[in-house]
């Protein structure tokens, strides 16, 4: 395996934020009754930033997520991405989910040409691009499989290879590594690193693992449970390539642990206190 570049750095704070949240609360109704998901989110977010949402179930990450994506507007408060209002899905905003979202009855080579194909660009260029793609991320020899033929693994780098192909600047992801084993979600941690290295997309990716978000992350943005609102934004300066054994890394991901644990008791104790009810 490549080692991975030592020269990554943190976007520029002098920049204007490409993403900004805006106050932002969430509700939704069920059952008869309203649920606050989110309150109070204020959240600026510089281009080629690596940002990761982080907290336990239901702290509204992949709800804050979707409504930067443009798919489950805010109830209250706005939401822009390089000054304009998002109020739907749009081009310049690309989402990974953990699902991989992949046509079955396509090939690999397909599947990451739908978009471009859509768009009407030139049959040449689009070759030329998904054939770059493919051997950035490996899939060159299994172009013209079917999704069911791949791993969880490779099923992942066929959805991130379709977003990059589309060139959307900000990518959206959405625990897009929590279903492979340890090995593969590292060797995928890695590739997502050198892809961002290279084309300095800006990230925003949600997770569960302190772990997971220490590795990647400029910043880290710890939700607290329902409703959900910013606890903590945590810059990490860490120099990459990043060793998951030195005491930095640690003493970081024992600060964040009892940050999550805490909001994780809240939300165990929520659980209990429903089941009672029922």
């Amino acid at each position: 395996m490549n080692a991975l570049p030592s020269t990554i750095v943190a976007a520029s704070q002098d920049t204007l934020p490409q993403i900004v949240v805006d106050n932002v609360h969430k509700r939704f109704a069920t059952a008869g009754n309203e649920v606050v998901a989110l309150k109070d989110i204020n959240l600026s977010i510089q281009p080629g930033e690596f940002v990761c949402l982080l907290g336990p179930s239901g702290c509204g990450k992949s709800t804050l997520l979707n409504a930067i994506a443009g798919f489950s507007p805010p109830t209250e408060g706005s939401i822009a991405v390089d000054g304009q209002p998002v109020r739907a899905p749009g081009p310049e905003r690309g989402m990974v989910f953990q699902e991989y979202a992949l046509f079955p009855w396509m090939t690999v080579a397909k599947n990451i040409a739908f978009g471009l194909e859509i768009k009407g660009l030139p049959k040449g260029e689009i070759d030329q691009r998904v054939t770059s793609l493919m051997e950035k991320l490996h899939l060159h020899e299994f172009r013209d499989r079917y999704p069911k033929d791949l791993s969880g693994g490779m099923r992942q780098r066929v959805a991130i290879a379709r977003i990059l192909a589309l060139d959307s600047p900000i990518m959206l992801m959405d625990e897009p590594f929590g279903a492979l084993d340890a090995l593969t979600r590292r060797t995928l941690q890695d590739e997502l690193l050198r892809i961002w290295a290279e084309y300095r997309k800006t990230i925003v990716f949600v997770t569960h693992s302190i772990e997971e978000s220490i590795y990647l992350a400029d910043r880290i943005v710890v939700l607290t449970y329902r409703p959900g609102t910013i606890k903590t934004d945590v810059r990490v300066t860490l120099p990459r390539p990043r060793d998951t054994s030195l005491a930095g890394f640690n003493d970081l991901k024992r600060d964040l642990a009892q940050l999550v644990m805490e909001e994780q008791r809240r939300f165990a104790d929520d659980e209990i206190k429903q089941s009672t009810a029922d």
